[in-house]
């Protein structure tokens, strides 16, 4: 098994899900985040002033998926996810070890 983690714009979120979901990937947890990269940050200007906001709101998607699925998760993330400008994102991908649902006693190893 592996762990898919993909930092993404929070616009992309609901058509992922749903390109996601449509190809069977449905379980995966969704967390709020912040971050910068080689966007680095933006310039607004409030009140008059300008305000450098050095980090900007993310999302993080995280799944475990079968080996084999790693690819095809990375390629709807991927296609599902680009603007094509800086800040679209990154994908991570970790080994996991062991999975034990709380609920019962499965395990995956």
């Amino acid at each position: 098994m592996k762990m898919v983690q993909a930092v993404i714009r929070p616009e992309k979120l609901n058509n992922i899900k749903k390109a996601l979901e449509e190809k069977g990937f449905i379980a995966m947890s969704i967390f709020e985040i912040t971050g910068r990269g080689e966007q680095k940050g933006i310039l607004l200007e409030y009140l008059g002033k300008d305000v450098e906001i050095d980090t900007l709101p993310k999302i993080m998607l995280m799944m475990v998926v079968n080996k084999e699925d790693v690819d095809t998760v990375i390629s709807i993330i991927r296609a599902t996810g680009r603007t094509g400008h800086i800040g679209d994102g990154k994908i991570f991908v970790m080994p996991v070890e062991m999975m034990a649902r709380v609920r019962t006693d499965e395990t995956w190893r």
